[in-house]
């Protein structure tokens, strides 16, 4: 019989060869990533390599350190005995058709739940059932499809990453070929041929034909190695329909080295040997200068993430006292509300723990968790406070990724379309438009010019300086607000910030302040027990007037409560043995014949019983009416508020006048009256407190957190804002329109720049070797002229 080889992996499928589309494969797992490939025109997989899904053969055994228990809990970020969840380092992704694969993991590996990569960073983030599968079986799997990756344990030592060798071994070899080609072309460029100069005849009849086929020779490791990733990167964006960026560069390149080639085999002239080794330096240059400026920029926002806020800390005389995040240290006692995320791994020391981990893991069912269990960083308590002891300090930089996270989040990214985007395949296609309509042109006019042209157009029009405007604008943007404790999510958020023509607002907590406001009690007297009990179940809230009046009740001993509920627009209640109580609205504690005061007020009942109410009396931010009189020049304003209208007066004399004020509303409600707005064609930001208002926060264009010293935190919102910077928020918005029109005025020199460039290049009049000099100049301005205006922008910013 003959023998038949599995078409993807390449191995000897025996007699149990199972066929498809007229191929034979070994097993099911060749078979459906075959299928995946083929169904989204990616089977030019197979063309850049036979049994390309082969694991080669230094791979066997290389990966036999993944089954040692102790090196893959330091490996993954997540182990609950049942969930793991690993962050691997992929070299080799560099274009949409390596996301799409990758992010279709779980259709090769049915343990698999999710894979989301970070394109930028060249990272997946895998999560899977370990009772099925294994890390080493998932890293075996990449491999097999054509993206190993890299694993040191260093990395996950805290050690920086460092950037990625292979860009560097290509730059030093492009840069290796440009100097000597540049060097063997000064005959050229001093005309020896025609020179009466002694020495003119001899050059051109012993060394002429040697220098240019020594230029050839430094060519090829920069066409076909050096300059490699735009040619693989323009062929599959092809194949997926994609007219990417790299197109005319690839294009560019290979018509450089193609008519340079030829006019040396048939000694038509030099040809452009110089152009081409210089264009592909400088764009590795730009390439290399462009990653060393991402993994600042990165390394910036991980340590001055969104990390303002403080977590409660229980000193060693039990007491409660608020410490920066980053402050934690192992043996810390830190007390966990209801709601608030678990900001480092810990042991549940007391407390009932109902832990919903789909911060992290995307599983949304809570886990229960038992003393002396562990929970890790990312969790979000559920059912009242707990206390942990922490096992390590806080890794700011994953709590921000498990933010960025694109699990949580919304299909805002789908609603609009990012200015790189919108410009970039227009582009493109005018570039190439230029190049064959000229190239036609002089085909018919001067045939001798009509190839210089279009190698010319395809270089001095190269888009890096557009690629490169929004990038470093925005991301330096985000490093400049986040020294202003303004923390966005991503570039996204900005961009969408700075189109938003609605601001709606909360309330409690958001345009007021909890740390100045007071209350005052009205009904029948609380017995101490009642009021210790009181007491404890305010402590496991977050809202900011349970926190108010957590903060004025009397001192009491710490209980751990039997049960405990938060009813997120309505109220709390809590229970210690045969004692109830309920906190909130008047219709929440069940006692509708009690009318709400005109101020905000907060209800008690024990045991049914209704009690009394707590009356507070709302102090605002500073700033608030300087805050709204500015934004109402540019922005249509609106307050909705879950509490009565017994503020309404004062609201009205701190807000321009004729401005909507909403009262009594609910969750769902402020939700709806976003999403009316929306479908009249308005772009809105949402302020909120991040508790009650998550569901708008998630539907508006850019939801904004206030915090004040609280660890509470919601993956809906697109940004966060310490409480101290409430007063600069139309600045930030002001200055997020301003880095949008620096973008624009960023394409505009380069507009200009490929206009005056292309004109001399259809003309015929311009060379591709002063082009290939004026490609990378350009970038770099455009690079330049970025940082120095955000960064004056940022000085303005108080």
């Amino acid at each position: 019989m003959e023998k038949q080889n599995c078409y993807h992996c390449g191995d000897d499928c025996g007699s149990d060869c199972i066929e498809y589309d007229q191929k034979c494969f070994c097993c099911n797992g060749c078979k459906t990533v075959y299928e995946i490939f083929s169904e989204n025109n990616l089977s030019y997989y197979y063309d850049l390599q036979s049994s390309a899904g082969s694991t080669p053969a230094k791979i066997e055994g290389k990966y036999d350190f993944l089954e040692t228990e102790s090196i893959v809990e330091r490996l993954t970020e997540f182990n609950d005995g049942n969930i793991q969840i690993v962050n691997l380092y992929i070299p080799l992704i560099h274009c949409s058709s390596c996301i799409w694969i990758l992010e279709n993991m779980n259709k090769l590996n049915l343990f698999i739940s999710s894979s989301q990569v970070n394109f930028s960073e060249k990272t997946v983030r895998i999560t899977y059932n370990c009772r099925k599968t294994t890390l080493k079986e998932v890293v075996l799997l990449l491999a097999k499809i054509g993206y190993e990756p890299y694993i040191s344990l260093e990395d996950f030592d805290g050690k920086k990453k460092q950037i990625d060798r292979s860009l560097i071994y290509k730059l030093g070899v492009a840069g290796f070929a440009f100097g000597n080609v540049m060097f063997l072309s000064f005959p050229e460029y001093f005309d020896l041929n025609s020179s009466e100069a002694a020495g003119g005849e001899f050059w051109l009849n012993q060394y002429q034909s040697v220098f240019r086929w020594l230029m050839f020779a430094f060519s090829l490791p920069v066409v076909f190695y050096a300059g490699s990733d735009y040619f693989i990167s323009a062929y599959k964006g092809l194949r997926s329909k994609i007219l990417n960026i790299d197109v005319p560069i690839a294009l560019g390149v290979l018509v450089l080295f193609l008519r340079s080639t030829l006019e040396i085999i048939f000694d038509w002239g030099s040809g452009f040997f110089d152009s081409l080794t210089g264009l592909v330096f400088f764009l590795l240059l730009g390439k290399f200068f462009q990653q060393k400026t991402y993994s600042f920029l990165s390394f910036e926002r991980d340590y001055k993430s969104y990390f303002p806020i403080a977590v409660t800390r229980i000193n060693k005389d039990g007491k409660e006292e608020s410490t920066q995040v980053h402050e934690i240290k192992q043996g810390d006692r830190l007390l966990i509300r209801n709601e608030e995320l678990i900001p480092v791994d810990g042991v549940l020391f007391k407390g009932r723990a109902q832990i919903d981990y789909s911060f992290v893991t995307g599983e949304s069912v809570p886990v229960e968790i038992e003393f002396g269990d562990k929970v890790f960083a990312g969790g979000r308590q559920m059912n009242g406070s707990i206390e942990v002891e922490a096992l390590k300090s806080v890794s700011q930089s994953y709590l921000t990724q498990l933010w960025s996270n694109s699990v949580f989040k919304t299909d805002k990214s789908t609603r609009f379309q990012t200015i790189t985007d919108s410009i970039g395949k227009r582009f493109t296609v005018g570039v190439l438009t230029v190049a064959f309509l000229a190239t036609f042109f002089w085909l018919f006019q001067d045939p001798s010019r009509a190839m210089n042209v279009f190698t010319a157009v395809l270089i001095i029009a190269c888009p890096c300086a557009i690629a490169l405007a929004s990038p470093f604008t925005l991301g330096n943007m985000l490093r400049i607000f986040g020294q202003k404790k303004f923390y966005l999510r991503d570039t996204n958020a900005l961009e969408q910030l700075a189109r938003v023509d609605t601001a709606i607002f909360d309330k409690t907590g958001t345009i007021t302040t909890a740390k100045r406001s007071t209350a005052t009690y009205e009904g029948m007297p609380l017995t101490q027990e009642e009021e210790s009990l009181l007491k404890n179940t305010l402590r496991a809230s977050n809202h900011p007037l349970s926190r108010t009046l957590y903060d004025i009740l009397s001192d009491y001993n710490i209980i751990t409560l039997d049960d405990y509920e938060e009813h997120l627009g309505k109220g709390l209640e809590g229970s210690k043995g045969d004692k109830y109580i309920k906190i909130g609205s008047s219709e929440f504690v069940g006692n509708m014949e009690v009318s709400d005061s005109l101020n905000t007020a907060v209800h008690v009942a024990s045991n049914n019983s209704y009690k009394g109410k707590y009356v507070f009396h709302n102090e605002y931010r500073e700033g608030v009416s300087k805050v709204f009189e500015e934004m109402s020049d540019a922005l249509q304003l609106a307050i909705l508020s879950g509490d009565n209208e017994g503020e309404k007066a004062n609201l009205e004399k701190l807000l321009p006048k004729l401005t909507p004020l909403y009262f009594n509303q609910k969750p769902e409600d402020k939700l709806a009256f976003i999403t009316s707005l929306q479908d009249q064609g308005k772009k809105v930001l949402m302020v909120g407190d991040g508790l009650n208002d998550a569901g708008a926060l998630a539907q508006a264009e850019v939801g904004i957190a206030i915090s004040e010293n609280i660890n509470v935190f919601s993956p809906a919102c697109d940004g966060i804002m310490d409480a101290s910077k409430f007063k600069q928020l139309y600045q930030y918005i002001v200055a997020s329109k301003k880095a949008m029109k620096i973008i624009k005025l960023s394409f505009l020199l380069s507009l200009l720049y490929n206009v005056v460039g292309l004109y001399f290049a259809v003309t015929g009049q311009l060379e591709p070797v002063i082009a290939a000099i004026l490609m990378p100049l350009s970038s770099i301005s455009v690079v330049v002229f970025t940082t120095v205006m955000t960064n004056l922008l940022g000085r303005k910013l108080d």
